[in-house]
């Protein structure tokens, strides 16, 4: 019989396959002995049932999903042998039946089944991190749709992001404001006592939820790691600014914090009605980048949070965003954003991010290394490091780190500065793109619309069309959320212009290269190649999109616009020799893609390789033939 931890069908009649990673399957193997492969089914036991109804009631689950859950997991079982602790299974498929259909909120009462996946966690007594793992088993045992499963690894990416961003924000924070650990303990006070100042750890808090509701409400930037790290310094930006000025709680900033005259005050301070802004300084001690983090508070930041404002979410004044630290509204707004954001959080299915300001972070991400197979009474799992454990995840997880197939080499492990990080990397390639770009214009320059004039046949506005029918489809592409369809709209429009200009700056530099190795000869019949353009500027805007979000989104950008990846692969290398401007991390990513296709994508049936293959009598050229052609 086939377990959950490999997953193999058995003979007849066959359930869906679902492959396990080696990782996977070792840690499966300390979750219990699987079952004899001669026994042709196993009923979920008594004990079982009793441990899902408790769950259930200890979650309020309504009767549908209920009984939803409870025959999935019995048809799973049937097939598979689920190992290990059956609630983790279970919680599985509660998680799927709750998540089919995305509830609403009207008139503030709930619509639909609202069920928390932290709580559904912590019930079924299962970390975030071993969820995962579990989730993607059962998304292939239980042949779920392929919308569904971007949805789980979206979420995961979600949780990866934070966790990476999260890693950066005590330093920043503590950069700023003066240690928790250094306040004074509060005195009691009676009901009619005015309220106090809020705290430094306060702050921290509110800070934070602020900043992973604000993110999670914006989904076309959610798991993007770059947008989301500026998201994070808009929102330190706009704290410290209120805690500065408009609070006047110039004893809750570090003294320390550079950039800070002597009396408290941004060093370009001038008194005003607005908060002073430090992203600028934010930037430069913390890996950010200005015109990026300036872009995201002007059109994202400042609106949402005024839009807040105007939703009474926020207390203070509204025509300059500050006041909502004083005493007589603050406490109201801490209540009030944390409210929100668990809306959202049952509204979406989203893991509850404020985990990590819990002391409880360790087990609720997964650093408890339980035995899964465990009963009641066993002994207390040995603990390890909540650090240690992440890592292992984000190293594991493709989210935000490259792996080449061929040669599995891990880009951020090789640069040869050890402080390198996820942000710093991502910055540092978003940074190397902008020197790439700065002072072009996403239109021929004037060197290249001579040279296409030149031709027998001007394929100028042939280029044009095409990519302004190219703009129209990705374009609808990246649009996931009609509420936020004209911030989306906004973000592809930016990343399409920029890649834009790099196909411009990099077409000039290939027919510059071929008129050296072709002499006089006229180029419009390769100008004319639709495959070529077309592969071209789905490479620019892999690569803009690996820039802001890696690792990229491969083969996404290929497949909405139809783009062969035959005839992707080719045009790689031409990309690669003609910018020598990008920096390791994008051509490494590049060489990836290029190993992917070489490896299986180029070889599926409806490639367009078996008609070369067949225009060659069905023969393929040995290696000799290929490295003798220039």
């Amino acid at each position: 019989m086939p377990s959950g931890g490999d997953q193999s069908p058995p003979p007849s009649p066959p359930p869906p396959a679902a492959a396990g990673s080696e990782e996977e399957e070792e840690e499966d193997d300390d979750d219990g002995e699987a079952e004899d492969s001669a026994q042709p089914t196993r009923t979920p036991t008594p004990q079982t049932q009793q441990r899902f109804d408790e769950l259930c009631c200890r979650l309020n689950m309504d009767e549908a999903a209920r009984t939803e859950a409870w025959d999935s997991y019995r048809s799973m079982s049937e097939s598979y042998t689920l190992e290990g602790n059956d609630l983790h299974w279970l919680a599985c498929a509660l998680y799927v039946a709750c998540r089919k259909s995305v509830p609403t909120v009207s008139k503030g009462t709930a619509e639909g089944n609202y069920v928390s996946l932290t709580r559904l966690l912590r019930c079924s007594e299962q970390s975030l991190i071993e969820f995962f793992n579990k989730m993607k088993k059962w998304e292939e045992m239980a042949n779920l749709p392929q919308d569904f499963r971007e949805r789980t690894e979206r979420l995961e990416r979600n949780f990866t992001v934070s966790a990476v961003i999260f890693k950066k924000y005590e330093p920043i924070f503590q950069d700023i404001f003066k240690y928790p650990q250094e306040e004074q303990p509060r005195q009691q006070r009676g009901r009619k006592q005015r309220r106090q100042p809020c705290t430094v750890s306060e702050i921290f808090h509110f800070c934070w939820v602020l900043f992973i509701y604000a993110k999670g409400n914006f989904p076309m930037i959610s798991d993007d790691l770059v947008n989301s790290y500026h998201l994070l310094l808009c929102a330190l930006d706009l704290v410290y600014g209120n805690a500065l000025q408009c609070s006047n709680r110039k004893e809750l900033v570090n003294p320390n914090f550079k950039g800070l005259s002597e009396d408290g005050h941004a060093k370009d301070f001038k008194p005003s009605s607005d908060p002073p802004c430090v992203i600028e300084k934010l930037c430069s001690l913390h890996d950010g980048l200005v015109l990026e983090a300036k872009g995201i508070k002007e059109h994202f930041w400042k609106p949402y949070i005024r839009r807040l404002y105007e939703k009474k979410l926020l207390k203070g004044k509204e025509e300059n965003l500050t006041g909502f630290l004083e005493p007589g509204n603050f406490g109201e707004n801490l209540k009030a954003i944390n409210k929100a954001y668990e809306e959202y959080v049952l509204t979406v299915g989203n893991f509850d991010e404020r985990v990590f300001l819990g002391e409880d972070a360790e087990e609720e991400m997964g650093a408890l290394s339980r035995s899964l197979g465990a009963g009641p009474g066993a002994e207390p799992a040995e603990r390890v490091p909540m650090k240690s454990i992440l890592q292992q995840h984000l190293d594991k997880s493709k989210a935000l780190r490259i792996s080449t197939p061929l040669t599995a080499v891990r880009y951020i492990k090789d640069n040869s500065s050890p402080c390198v990080t996820p942000v710093s990397a991502a910055t540092h390639s978003l940074s190397r793109l902008h020197t790439m770009l700065a002072g072009l214009r996403n239109a021929p320059s004037e060197r290249l619309g001579q040279i296409l004039r030149t031709c027998c046949r001007d394929p100028t506005q042939a280029i044009a069309n095409r990519l302004k029918e190219m703009y129209e489809t990705y374009s609808q592409h990246s649009q996931p959320d009609e509420e936020f369809s004209n911030c989306a709209k906004e973000i592809a429009s930016r990343h399409f212009r920029f890649a834009e200009m790099l196909y411009y700056k990099v077409l000039e530099t290939i027919i510059e290269q071929e008129q050296k190795r072709l002499g006089d000869m006229d180029l419009s019949g390769i100008l004319e190649q639709d495959a070529f353009h077309r592969s071209l500027l789905a490479c620019c805007l892999e690569v803009v999109t690996f820039s802001y979000k890696p690792p990229g989104n491969f083969p996404f950008i290929t497949e909405i616009f139809d783009v062969p990846l035959y005839h992707f692969y080719k045009v790689i290398e031409v990309f690669i020799r003609a910018e020598d401007g990008l920096c390791r991390e994008v051509v490494k990513h590049l060489n990836q893609i290029e190993e992917q296709i070489l490896d299986h994508l180029a070889w599926k049936p409806e490639s367009p390789l078996w008609d070369r293959i067949r225009e060659n009598d069905n023969r393929v050229p040995t290696c000799e033939e290929v490295c003798e052609r220039p």
